[in-house]
């Protein structure tokens, strides 16, 4: 059985990831994981006859791993792709935030997406693909936004050298880390809880990301970075001493 599994599938950037592939190729059944059932409900809807599974998990707990990889245990699948887009962030102070929320970032952010890595690829084959959504913060740290970048960038490394072994590996599959700036989502009603922070440059749609990333995947690429300015303040941060970046941001946030 030939699947495709997407975390975070209800809204945003996982949801666009879900039309897209499922409307580029074809799956025996497709397993679409986040917390919200009626939401999960509404997306197989839109599918046009797409087989839907749907898992409705919190997977910053350890029963929903557990009933993951039981799932897979018990049928086996062919899983032709996985995307994990999982994920929120938290804009504030760091000791102006809830402690509990920013470790639930953590939790479902980098550790939850390592889980589902690890008990997907021994269902995988040649050919197979891992889209892992990272962050333009994943590259540099960035005040106010603090452990939600530092989550990212863990996400960043961790994929490009998992997707380098797989390479020696010869196993066929790629992992790539999606990377964007700013992204007409939700996310921003969930991150934004106060006016710390203010400043933001162009914001993409998820659907422009999600296309770059798709023919990213197809050339082979492990990093996906949406738009001209956006990869050229990727390559300004590798240039400039993080400490004069951190200085640009916190000066257009008025810090």
């Amino acid at each position: 059985m030939k699947i495709a599994v997407f975390t975070g599938a209800s809204s945003g950037m996982g949801r666009e990831f879900v039309r897209r592939i499922c409307a580029d190729e074809h799956f025996d059944e497709v397993w679409l994981i986040a917390r919200r059932l009626e939401r999960l409900d509404t997306l197989a809807g839109e599918l046009n006859g797409v087989k839907a599974r749907l898992l409705p998990l919190d997977l910053t707990k350890k029963e929903a791993l557990d009933e993951y990889k039981s799932l897979l245990e018990a049928e086996k699948p062919d899983v032709a792709v996985l995307v994990n887009a999982a994920g929120f962030g938290l804009f504030g102070g760091f000791c102006e935030m809830e402690l509990e929320r920013q470790l639930d970032m953590i939790e479902l952010n980098s550790r939850a997406l390592t889980a589902m890595t690890y008990l997907t690829l021994p269902y995988m084959k040649d050919g197979g693909r891992i889209y892992q959504l990272g962050s333009l913060s994943a590259f540099q740290p960035v005040p106010f936004i603090g452990v939600y970048a530092a989550s990212k960038a863990y996400v960043l490394s961790f994929t490009r050298a998992v997707n380098r072994e797989l390479k020696s590996q010869r196993r066929g599959i790629r992992m790539m880390a999606v990377c964007p700036g700013w992204v007409k989502t939700e996310f921003f009603d969930h991150a934004v809880h106060d006016d710390t922070v203010t400043y933001y440059n162009r914001i993409y749609t998820a659907e422009q990301v999600v296309s770059r990333a798709m023919r990213d995947m197809k050339k082979g690429k492990d990093v996906s970075v949406c738009g001209k300015q956006i990869r050229a303040q990727v390559r300004l941060t590798k240039l400039l001493p993080h400490k004069l970046v951190m200085n640009i941001w916190c000066k257009q946030q008025k810090k």
